[in-house]
């Protein structure tokens, strides 16, 4: 493309991009790709089907692989995201990062909207249920690092700086960075907004064909289903649990079924909404209710307990990045606990790479890679030392006050804990249990987006294929979740299993993305 194919559109013309643009995945009339569509459906329906009819033996299936994909490429994990963060930092200070992404002279988004989408999309996936309770696991059962290591380093610190290996930087950088930057600029080249083109770099445009090119779009969009569903499972589970602790309202499965119902009723309003209009707009309000709930939880708990606390964990996550990020000292936890997440948001990483490379067209290459690996990562453990930390708090005022109701509800119990023991609960509760329906809404569309683009030869996904995406996952989640917790969690387990090919997928990345910038740069006189 050259220069002069460049448009611009301001942030306030609001409306869903004409059918002929500069970008490629709006060229030529919609077209479905039946087999990937087919095959990726297909697949999940027999895991849920296998799930229903033999249950124990799928889980013990799942358990098995999960525990040698997370033993034999645990290590890998590790480094592959190390090297994106680490690569990704480099870039933001190289003059080549003012080089702007997608052809475009301006945004379509503003800034407030543009970070809000990408990390309202990710932070969705566990950002209320492990927030609240992470840190209360850490904090009693200490993690192996501290144990073998320094038995000194105080306890709070420990359990936030472990939290923030598992969701800050590294998690951020595999997400967002290198991957939408390939994608965008394979894009430029004519390339399809699929999976696929992550393969670019080394297979040309051979990548945008063949049963490779298929295999890798179905992965991804399996890895990416699973990874979305269990927080879709849970979050049916939480509200459940919630609306128990309330009000009295029976915890049962006809309870999950309706909230998992109107989730997906939300998440399909949104879908019609387009992409400018419904994330936009589901993200924004995340922000400021996430905002509000969190100077609420700082005023009404402890703010000087929660901010010494951060400075501690953050200072603590800094010294020791390096090591605690290579840790293999007990493989056993780390498959339960780092490597299971690197796994997670590394099945996410592909069709992330293509939400963020759809809203981020016009923006520099220094504004990704800060938006998205520095930014959203702080903010992440911050939130994380707001619900974790002040559950610690009233741990340590209370023996047992937090930890015992997660040890004995699990993960939907951390968050009521915490509300139930600040003055205002029920306010604070009723929001919480709402900004989890709005998180998971916001990743429920997001995906859907994502996934449905991942079908496509031509075109964007019409608002009817996002729709039924959007309805299959709540439709999984509620049949998962009528066998109780164990059909999510295999589920989750599952993601791990499909990152291991798409681990590959994300690799030629490293190299290219700073090739890539380079040439954009040059081509752009920057």
């Amino acid at each position: 493309m050259s220069q002069t194919s460049t448009r611009t559109v301001s942030a306030d013309q609001a409306a869903e991009p004409p059918p002929a643009t500069d970008d490629p995945s709006h060229i030529g009339p919609r077209r479905l790709d039946r087999p990937v569509a087919g095959a990726s459906v297909g697949i999940l329906a027999s895991f849920v089907a296998l799930a229903l009819i033999v249950p124990d033996r799928m889980s013990g299936w799942v358990g098995a692989g999960f525990a040698a994909c997370a033993e034999i490429f645990g290590m890998y994990w590790q480094i592959l995201l190390l090297a994106t963060f680490l690569i990704a930092l480099v870039l933001v200070f190289t003059p080549w990062a003012k080089a702007r992404l997608g052809n475009q002279a301006r945004p379509d988004f503003n800034r407030f909207s543009w970070i809000a989408m990408i990390m309202m999309t990710l932070l969705a996936a566990g950002g209320v249920f492990w927030a609240a309770a992470e840190p209360m696991y850490h904090y009693t059962s200490r993690p192996p690092y501290f144990s073998d290591g320094d038995g000194g380093v105080d306890a709070v610190a420990a359990a936030l700086a472990t939290s923030f290996i598992d969701w800050g930087f590294l998690a951020w950088a595999i997400l967002g960075s290198l991957g939408a930057i390939v994608m965008m600029r394979a894009a430029e080249k004519g390339m399809p907004l699929r999976p696929r083109s992550l393969l670019y770099p080394i297979m040309g445009r051979r990548a945008a064909t063949g049963p490779i090119a298929a295999i890798v779009d179905v992965v991804c969009v399996i890895s990416v289903a699973a990874g979305t569903i269990g927080p879709v499972g849970f979050l049916g589970l939480q509200v459940s649990y919630g609306l128990n602790s309330l009000f009295g309202i029976p915890d049962v499965y006809p309870v999950q079924l309706l909230v998992i119902a109107t989730l997906t009723a939300v998440a399909g309003v949104s879908v019609f909404s387009g992409v400018n209009r419904g994330i936009r707009f589901l993200s924004s309000a995340n922000v400021w209710l996430a905002l509000g709930l969190m100077a609420a939880v700082l005023v009404l708990g402890s703010a000087w307990f929660v901010v010494k606390s951060f400075f501690d964990g953050f200072a603590l996550y800094v010294t020791d990045f390096f090591s605690m990020t290579l840790y293999r000292g007990d493989t056993e936890w780390l498959s339960g606990w780092t490597v299971f997440f690197f796994g997670w948001f590394l099945g996410y990483a592909p069709l992330m790479a293509i939400f963020v490379a759809r809203i981020s067209k016009g923006r520099t290459v220094r504004d990704l890679l800060i938006s998205t690996t520095v930014l959203p990562p702080v903010a992440t453990t911050f939130w994380f030392t707001v619900l974790g930390g002040t559950g610690i708090f009233l741990e340590q005022k209370s023996d047992g006050a937090i930890s015992g109701p997660l040890m004995e509800g699990g993960l939907p119990a951390a968050v009521m804990a915490i509300s139930g023991h600040l003055p205002l609960s029920l306010v604070i509760s009723l929001g919480f249990l709402v900004l989890t329906m709005t998180f998971v809404a916001t990743t429920t569309d997001s995906m859907s987006f994502a996934m449905s683009q991942s079908c496509m030869t031509s075109g964007e996904p019409s608002p009817r294929l996002r729709a039924t995406w959007a309805l299959l996952i709540g439709i999984t989640a509620a049949v998962l979740i009528s066998l109780g917790d164990g059909g999510v969690e295999a589920l989750q387990s599952a993601i791990v299993i499909t990152a291991v090919p798409v681990g590959f997928v994300m690799l030629p990345a490293l190299v290219a993305a700073p090739v890539y910038v380079r040439q954009m740069a040059r081509e752009q006189k920057v």
